[in-house]
């Protein structure tokens, strides 16, 4: 691993950095790519639009670089989006690092960039290519370069490509530090989607792959590693880090194909792990009051709530409040919503709401129509919930016990990134466009 300081940030940055932190309304931030709290719910001040169409509700359209999947941050009224741009410059294409990957890597540059764009008006405020490499593995088609999430603690931005480094930026885009982590070798070589956490002016980092997989802590300010737990028991995840407090201690929840597990933010140690986790452990957990709900659903179906203060292994025991073992998540993370947890079946378009606290079914195999396919995450915002299918469908339901359908809006566009709403907007990225979808 090498370790690369690069330029401070300039006092124009430090001052804006200063008034985003006083001026701009913490309710009007989305620094976290599951929202305020890491689990889908907007602030209570979120008061987004709930129909549109192709000619009407849409405030403005940014066209992207290259192509994504990532979702956006807000801060303020900057949004910050990442991008991988194929370019024609041809490099030496690497050989698959495993016999059962199923991708081939590519033969030209990718450039890796990240923009950063007036929320008012759509315009580009700056760009910045933070890297340039031939990857060394190809992905699925369904996947871009660029799926990891951004992050942001309202003074820096932490980007993430993954195993083409990770940076910080000030929020005028002048790069702090960069860290490669080396090169991950991923399931069947179908990509990654590392989306760094913050906790405590650390970066928690989710490195799950094939062989050799960890989670790390980065110090936050300068880039140097101040942990690494080894997971070598485990595969590739492509799950983000959920911090929670338990017991006078910050841990760190990481799905994943063997356990679940919570790590001490402050040393790494693991505190717990709980088993019955599917293949492809890609939804990341919510916090419920007490318990930590982890679920996944590729080629079976689990779902656990956790106690946080939890000890040891804790598979299969009587210290789990509720399991359910139907119609889990591949793809999407679950949505936590008050007392009502909701996710759907595998990436289809099939919806569960349980109790929170008891796991029993509020509604069981509800269709969700128009959306068919989905990899977005849900979000709930001002009464209502917001679900959005691969071809730019989203349906908007009441998010009530009645659950009634209130629209179906079509972008007719790719769209595999997560719902954002702020203050009056919502924020839709699909694979070459970001739109603001207002009320006003």
């Amino acid at each position: 691993m090498r370790l690369q300081q690069l330029t401070a940030g300039t006092t124009a940055a430090i001052l804006f950095a200063a008034m985003v932190s006083s001026v701009a309304a913490a309710d009007e931030n989305w620094l976290h790519w599951r929202g305020p709290d890491a689990n889908g719910s907007a602030s209570a001040s979120a008061r987004p639009p709930v129909q549109w169409d192709k000619q009407t509700g849409i405030r403005w359209t940014a066209e992207l670089p290259g192509t994504g999947t990532s979702t956006p941050v807000v801060v303020g009224n900057r949004i910050y989006v990442t991008s991988a741009v194929e370019t024609d410059r041809a490099g030496e294409s690497a050989t698959p690092q495993q016999e059962t990957s199923k991708t081939v890597p590519p033969a030209v540059y990718y450039e890796f960039v990240v923009t950063c764009i007036n929320r008012q008006d759509g315009k580009e405020i700056w760009q910045k290519v933070l890297t340039e490499a031939v990857p060394h593995e190809g992905h699925h088609p369904t996947h871009t370069y660029a799926a990891g999430s951004p992050t942001s603690d309202g003074e820096r931005l932490y980007v993430s490509f993954g195993s083409f480094g990770i940076f910080a930026l000030t929020l005028d885009g002048e790069p702090l530090w960069k860290r490669d982590l080396g090169d991950m070798k991923t399931r069947y070589g179908w990509g990654e989607a590392v989306s760094p956490t913050l906790a405590d002016g650390k970066l928690i980092i989710n490195w799950d792959q094939e062989t050799g997989a960890y989670v790390t802590a980065l110090d936050a300010a300068s880039g140097a590693t101040l942990w690494k737990t080894d997971r070598s028991d485990e595969v590739t995840s492509w799950n983000t880090p959920l911090v929670v407090d338990a017991q006078g201690q910050r841990l760190a929840v990481l799905n994943g194909t063997g356990f679940a597990a919570a790590y001490n933010v402050e040393n790494g140690k693991q505190v717990w792990k709980c088993g019955g986790q599917t293949v492809n452990a890609i939804p990341s957990p919510v916090r419920y009051r007490d318990t930590v709900i982890c679920m996944s659903g590729y080629r079976g179906a689990f779902a656990a709530a956790i106690p946080i203060d939890a000890q040891g292994d804790v598979t299969g025991s009587d210290t789990l409040h509720w399991t359910w073992q139907q119609g889990t998540p591949y793809v999407p993370s679950p949505l936590l919503s008050g007392d009502r947890l909701f996710f759907t079946s595998g990436n289809r378009d099939i919806l569960t709401c349980l109790n929170a606290e008891t796991g029993e079914p509020i509604a069981s195999r509800m269709r969700l129509s128009g959306v068919q396919s989905m990899y977005a995450s849900g979000l709930a915002a001002n009464g209502h919930l917001y679900f959005v299918g691969r071809g730019g469908t989203t349906v908007v339901l009441k998010d009530d016990e009645s659950l009634e359908t209130v629209a179906v809006n079509a972008l007719d566009d790719t769209i595999d990134a997560s719902p954002i709403a702020v203050g009056d907007d919502l924020l839709l990225r699909s694979w070459t466009k970001l739109y603001c979808l207002t009320s006003e």
